[in-house]
């Protein structure tokens, strides 16, 4: 999935594999629109997690939402769940929460993986070894069709942020660096790979933001591999 030269540009996209699909309830509803338009089904129910998390209040969570349109997104998510079979995490639910912090908490994002998301901060899961990216509403319809995403080889950049960090200085600074120093556009096209001291020492937390935030540099998938004391099982 990535390549280290030019070449390559104008070749037809391999069709990759997706191990982990997340959905939420703002990019997902054409998607399943389409789904039934086209009559198909989801082709991987098993791997395909939802949850309510955008556009959903953090108070009175027993109540109905107050805004029509948050309200209505939230509702057809759980029509078209229920229709196509696929595990939901509403509000209420001991497991909902934000999209990228339920993959990793329960145990879903795996090194060596690929996911997805129809969010651009998808590359949080970068954080765990795991090539992950955000995709628009159409390729949504097409991961839940086929379990599969049509992708052009990416190029590898390899970032090394080395010794420890000072007292008072966190991985939100460091993206912010990083950001700074390449510019917003100048991770577009490749993967980040984040190396060096003072990664190995940050905590999957820190990694996490990391991650996330280079879809700020134009970076769609990232990753800095965890090591045997963050991920001992």
């Amino acid at each position: 999935m990535v390549r280290g030269t030019g070449e390559g540009e104008a070749r037809e996209p391999d069709l990759i594999y997706i191990d982990l699909h997340l959905v939420h309830e703002v990019t997902s509803p054409q998607a399943f629109d389409g789904l039934r338009l086209a009559g198909r089904q989801v082709r991987r129910p098993d791997l395909t997690i939802a949850t309510e998390d955008h556009n959903v209040p953090t108070i009175d969570i027993d109540k109905p939402i107050a805004d029509p349109v948050s309200r209505t997104q939230v509702e057809t998510l759980r029509k078209n769940c229920e229709e196509f079979g696929i595990r939901l995490h509403p509000m209420g639910d001991a497991e909902q929460g934000i999209v990228h912090v339920v993959g990793p908490q329960l145990g879903l994002t795996q090194p060596g993986t690929t996911v997805v998301c129809g969010d651009s901060h998808t590359s949080t899961h970068g954080a765990f070894g795991a090539l992950a990216m955000g995709i628009g509403t159409s390729e949504v319809e097409h991961v839940l069709a086929t379990q599969t995403l049509p992708l052009r080889p990416f190029r590898t950049m390899a970032i090394n942020i080395d010794g420890s960090l000072p007292t008072g200085v966190t991985s939100k600074d460091v993206i912010l660096a990083v950001i700074a120093k390449i510019g917003t556009g100048g991770g577009q096209g490749y993967v980040l790979e984040y190396r060096g001291q003072a990664v190995e020492e940050m905590s999957m937390e820190a990694r996490m933001t990391m991650c996330n935030m280079s879809i700020e540099a134009g970076a769609r998938p990232e990753w800095s591999l965890p090591t045997r004391r963050h991920m001992p099982i």
